[in-house]
C-alpha cells in the first residue's frame, strides 16, 4: 500500500505538502501500510515506561491500590483504540500481551522465571486477543442497539435480509459479514471484523437483552478462551459432582478489576 502513496511532496494550494510514514489521529497512530506497527511500539514503550515508574512506589501504597493504580494507568493505556488492532499479527499482540504479563508480574511479586498463567487468572484479566474481541463485540452490540455512532453500522442481520427471512438462520440474531476486496486489510474493517466475532459467540450470549448481561456473558466467554485449560480442570471438577449445569451457567469464579 506505501508503495501507491507519493513519496515526494505534494503542492496543494502552491503549499508543499509532505508525505510522512505516520500520523497521530485522537491518540491512534496510523502508519502508511495500516499494519498499526508504530500505534502498537508507542503503546507498549509508553505502559513499560509507566510500570517502571509504578515500581518504585510499589512498596509504599496498599495492594489493592497498587492494583487500582495498574488498571488506571496501564490498562485504560493498553485499551485505548484497541478495536483497530483486529486481525493484526500474532507477533504484535505478543508485543502489547509483554506489558500484561509484566503488570501482573509487578502486581504478585514474581520473579522474571514465573510464569503469569496464575496471575492472570486470579486477577480476571483477558489476554490482548480476547481484550480486542471484547471492544469490538461490544461495539457491535452497541451498534445493533442504536446506542453507537452511526459511522460505524450498519451491521446486517440474517433475519433482515428479504430472501432469508423463511430459512432457519433467520431465526437466530447472526449477523451477514460483508464481502471484502482485500483479506489483509479489507478483513479488519469494522463491519466485517464485527460481524466475523459476533458470528462466533453463543445464542444465549448475543441474545443477551441487556448491554451489561452482554458485556458479563461475553468476558466470562472469552476468559474461557483465554485459559482453555484453567476452564477444563474447572469443568472437571463440576462435572464430577454430578450437578446438571446449563451452557451459560459454566463460569470462572468472577474476580472484578
Amino acid at each position: 500500500m506505501q508503495r501507491q502513496l507519493p513519496t515526494s511532496a505534494v503542492l496543494i494550494a502552491d503549499v508543499p505538502i509532505t508525505p510522512a510514514l505516520f500520523v497521530r489521529d485522537l491518540g491512534i497512530y496510523i502508519d502508511a501500510e495500516l499494519s498499526m506497527r508504530m500505534h502498537v511500539q508507542r503503546t507498549v514503550s509508553h505502559c513499560f515506561a509507566v510500570l517502571r515508574q509504578l515500581h518504585q512506589i510499589r512498596r509504599c501504597v496498599p495492594a489493592t491500590t497498587f492494583q487500582m493504580l495498574v488498571v488506571a494507568l496501564v490498562h485504560s493505556r493498553l485499551d485505548y483504540g484497541n478495536s483497530v488492532l483486529v486481525g493484526n499479527p500474532a507477533y504484535l499482540l505478543r508485543r502489547l500481551q509483554s506489558v500484561l504479563n509484566a503488570a501482573a508480574w509487578l502486581i504478585f511479586h514474581l520473579k522474571l522465571s514465573d510464569h503469569t498463567t496464575d496471575a492472570l487468572v486470579s486477577l480476571h484479566w483477558l489476554r490482548v486477543p480476547e481484550r480486542i474481541q471484547y471492544k469490538v463485540a461490544v461495539l457491535g452490540y452497541r451498534v445493533l442497539h442504536g446506542s453507537a455512532p452511526r459511522y460505524l453500522g450498519p451491521l446486517t442481520r440474517v433475519a433482515d435480509v428479504p430472501g432469508r427471512r423463511t430459512l432457519r438462520s433467520a431465526a437466530t440474531n447472526r449477523l451477514i459479514v460483508p464481502s471484502v476486496k482485500l483479506s489483509t486489510v479489507g478483513s479488519r474493517a469494522f463491519p466485517a471484523a464485527a460481524s466475523s466475532i459476533w458470528n462466533s459467540l453463543p445464542e444465549y450470549i448475543i441474545s443477551a437483552s441487556t448491554l451489561q448481561s452482554f458485556q458479563h456473558h461475553l468476558k466470562n466467554f472469552l476468559f474461557r478462551r483465554s485459559f482453555p485449560d484453567i476452564y477444563f480442570i474447572l469443568f472437571y471438577f463440576i462435572k464430577k459432582s454430578s450437578k446438571e449445569i446449563k451452557p451459560q451457567e459454566l463460569y470462572i469464579i468472577e474476580h472484578r478489576q
